[in-house]
C-alpha cells in the first residue's frame, strides 16, 4: 500500500467521522435550510469528482472519482428534492371554489 493511498483513507476516515458528529448535532429544525447551502458544496464535489474521472486511463482513482459522482449526484438531487418539499410547506393553499 503507497503512503499517499494510506494518507487519503486516513484523511477519508477523519472527514467521515468530523461529519457524522457535525451532522448528528444539527437540530432538525435547521437540517433543511442548511441542507440547501449543503447543495452548493455538493456541486462543487461533482465538478471535483469529474476532474477526477475524466482520464482515460482505468485505475483506482478513475473507479473511485465515478463513484464520488455517482454519489454527490444523488446528494444534490435528494437535496433539492428535500429543499422543494420544505417550500411547498410555506406556500398558502389556494381555497377551493364550489
Amino acid at each position: 500500500m503507497s503512503p499517499e493511498l494510506l494518507t487519503g483513507l486516513v484523511v477519508f476516515v477523519l472527514a467521515s467521522f468530523v461529519g457524522f458528529e457535525v451532522i448528528n448535532k444539527v437540530p432538525p429544525t435547521l437540517h433543511t435550510p442548511l441542507m440547501s447551502g449543503a447543495n452548493a458544496i455538493s456541486g462543487i464535489a461533482v465538478v471535483g469528482a469529474l476532474l477526477i474521472a475524466g482520464t482515460k486511463e482505468w485505475n483506482l482513482t478513475v473507479i473511485l472519482g465515478l463513484i464520488a459522482v455517482i454519489l454527490a449526484m444523488i446528494n444534490v438531487v435528494g437535496g433539492f428534492v428535500v429543499t422543494d418539499r420544505m417550500l411547498q410547506m410555506f406556500k398558502k393553499k389556494e381555497a377551493k371554489s364550489s
